[in-house]
């Protein structure tokens, strides 16, 4: 009997051993067929059959992570580590879940400790890649994609290293670098439309338009319900004065979101350019106050140049207004709409828009101006003077400021500082301004 209960006791532990083994693989087995609660489920036995086995904490780990467990996940790889630490993968996916929970100073430990351990893993210099973009250490991160790039690793890593040193370059504003890393992302994966739409981007940045719009019909083709997609294509077209096609787009766009303020402020330029100011200020309108938070003197007139001379020459003046970039701010959709009602014959308003745009902007070189011109036209000299001087200490080379400037100073008697403002407009390329200087500086 005492043979047969000693011999009872060893079975029952070597199919404790067992039996642990089996759920340890049972749990591997339903995370590959992707019944993760039933691996957790598994892992977990085998834990507590066995609490000294690293790699079932590694695997529990590996489970929770992919539940979102993150908390759980580190507290596994935690002991992962306590049991095997030179586990470079235990410090690499715990600093996956310690990013996902944006402690992204701590994962960089853990990818520096992984790579420290094995300096090869393609995946631990992507993912500190990722976690320096999140610190904004753009140069830094650029090194890691580039050691993932050299490292010859699988397509489906490589073109994610290509895609992200390509967003850390135009993040430093190297464009045309940007654009040579989005093409070889897209040349390994073409079916991923958010390269497109970056590479698109970058073509903004360094004007080149039309091949922007080529990138944008790319990624709408991947992506036709984007409706930012709709929106930066016809930005793009916008640039290549297409207003009818970016009207379409921005028409699209709004469909897709109601919401969508960047399309009502690029429809409402449009409108403006072709003359539908009507439109233009019901499109900027919108544009400033969907879900937005913030929202006389007399003077003397030269008898050679007169008010009425002025306002000729003032009149002729065309403000070559070209789309902005919608901030958030707004203040390029007051600029529009007060240059909208401008042409409206609407200066009061157009005068309420330009202020509100300063105001949010003060350094919008455009809007001083614009407002320049509205203040002219309303006889406000003076004050038009100051707003052209302030266009011209933003912008030193804005000739048709110092034009501005130049024939309101004549207008008011300053002939020889109006005269030297007409010279610098001309050199500038203004071209009108020569013929009055030929007509009244001589």
């Amino acid at each position: 009997m005492y043979f047969l209960a000693c011999f009872c006791l060893f079975l029952g532990q070597v199919q404790a051993q067992q039996t642990a083994a089996d759920y340890f693989d049972i749990g591997v087995n339903k995370s590959k067929s992707g019944d993760y609660i039933g691996a957790l489920t598994a892992f977990s036995t085998a834990i507590t059959m066995n609490p000294e086995n690293a790699q079932c904490y590694y695997n529990r780990g590996l489970t929770k992570q992919i539940l979102k467990d993150h908390r759980g996940a580190i507290l596994d790889f935690d002991r992962t580590i306590d049991l095997s630490p030179q586990n470079s993968l235990a410090y690499l996916y715990r600093g996956v879940s310690k990013s996902a929970q944006d402690d992204n100073r701590a994962a960089l430990q853990d990818y520096n400790r992984a790579i420290e351990l094995n300096d090869d893993d393609a995946s631990a210099y992507l993912q500190r890649g990722f976690a320096r973009i999140k610190l904004q250490d753009f140069r830094k991160a650029i090194q890691d994609f580039t050691k993932v790039v050299e490292l010859n690793s699988d397509d489906a890593i490589k073109y994610q290293a290509y895609y992200s040193r390509g967003f850390c370059k135009a993040a430093l504003d190297d464009f045309q670098g940007s654009i040579a890393d989005y093409s070889r992302s897209a040349e390994i994966n073409p079916k991923r439309s958010q390269t497109f739409a970056s590479r698109g981007f970058s073509r903004i940045k360094i004007a080149d338009y039309q091949g922007a719009i080529k990138d944008y019909d790319e990624a709408i083709k991947l992506n036709p319900e984007d409706t930012e997609l709709f929106s930066n294509r016809g930005f793009a077209k916008t640039k290549v004065d297409d207003f009818k096609g970016a009207i379409l787009d921005f028409d699209k766009a709004i469909g897709l979101n109601a919401g969508n303020i960047q399309a009502y402020y690029g429809r409402g330029f449009c409108y403006s350019r072709i003359g539908n100011q009507k439109n233009a200020t019901a499109d900027l309108t919108k544009a400033i106050e969907i879900n937005n938070t913030n929202m006389d003197s007399k003077v003397v007139y030269s008898s050679s140049m007169t008010r009425k001379t002025l306002d000729d020459l003032r009149n002729a003046v065309q403000e070559n207004s070209k789309i902005n970039a919608f901030s958030e701010d707004r203040s390029e959709a007051f600029y529009i709409r007060g240059l909208s009602k401008f042409k409206a014959n609407d200066p009061k308003g157009a005068l309420l828009d330009l202020n509100t745009s300063i105001e949010l902007n003060p350094t919008y070189a455009e809007a001083h101006f614009l407002r320049g011109l509205v203040r002219s036209s309303t006889g406000l000299q003076k004050e038009a003077l100051l707003d052209c001087s302030n266009a011209i200490k933003i912008n030193s080379k804005y000739p048709e400021a110092f034009y501005v400037r130049g024939i309101i100073k004549y207008s008011l008697g300053d002939t020889n500082a109006g005269c030297y403002d007409l010279s610098r407009a001309g050199e500038l390329g203004y071209s009108a301004a020569y013929g009055v200087i030929r007509e009244y500086c001589n």
